[in-house]
């Protein structure tokens, strides 16, 4: 019996979600397995690959063989590192400290990476978040000059209008509009008078 480790899918139209099964290669692909080693969801950035790093290594040192996509997620989490570093433990070309070290150095690294993607895509998000908020009070901006320049436009308009109908309202408007220098003296001068 040939034995595969792959993606079974599950979830919603166009909302795929995925458990890493191991399965006999003859079965149906959501159909029976043997074991479901954990779960992967390409929806999220990054993606979330949760799969069970010790059993994954058990079924490979026992001769499963992952499928590519499989083979890319084992990589990525650092599964596939540890059994050629296990195998090199088994032959004797290095030590089981050896290998612990290697390893553990190389999640460190990976797991560096990972923080590094997920905080670089917070602050993008950020940044994007605050430029459209930036773009949006100034079109804010933008469109209240617009109504307070077509409001003083009409105003000016219906003095204009007020001024036509009524000529003695538009003494009395220029008179307002006339600055209050000219008319101080006139005062004092009547008030001498």
């Amino acid at each position: 019996m040939s034995v595969k480790i792959r993606l079974a899918r599950r979830g919603r139209k166009k909302q795929a979600i995925y458990d890493v099964v191991v399965a006999d290669a003859r079965a149906p692909r959501d159909g029976r397995f043997i074991e479901k080693l954990g779960t992967y969801n390409p929806n999220t950035n990054p993606a979330s690959i949760n799969i069970n790093n010790e059993r994954a290594l058990t079924w490979l040192l026992n001769g499963a063989q992952p499928t590519d996509t499989v083979k890319a997620m084992l990589s990525y989490r650092g599964v596939m590192l540890k059994k050629h570093l296990q195998i090199g433990v088994l032959k004797g070309a290095i030590t089981q400290e050896q290998a612990d070290a290697k390893f553990n150095a190389w999640i460190s690294e990976k797991d560096a990476k990972i923080e590094g993607k997920k905080d670089k895509l917070a602050t993008a998000k950020a940044d994007a978040r605050a430029k459209a908020l930036a773009a949006e009070a100034a079109k804010n901006q933008a469109r209240l000059d617009a109504i307070k320049a077509r409001e003083d436009e009409q105003k000016a308009l219906l003095a204009a209008a007020e001024a036509a109908n009524n000529p003695a309202a538009a003494e009395a408007a220029a008179e307002e509009a006339a600055p209050e220098a000219t008319e101080t003296p006139a005062e004092g001068g009547e008030a001498e008078a």
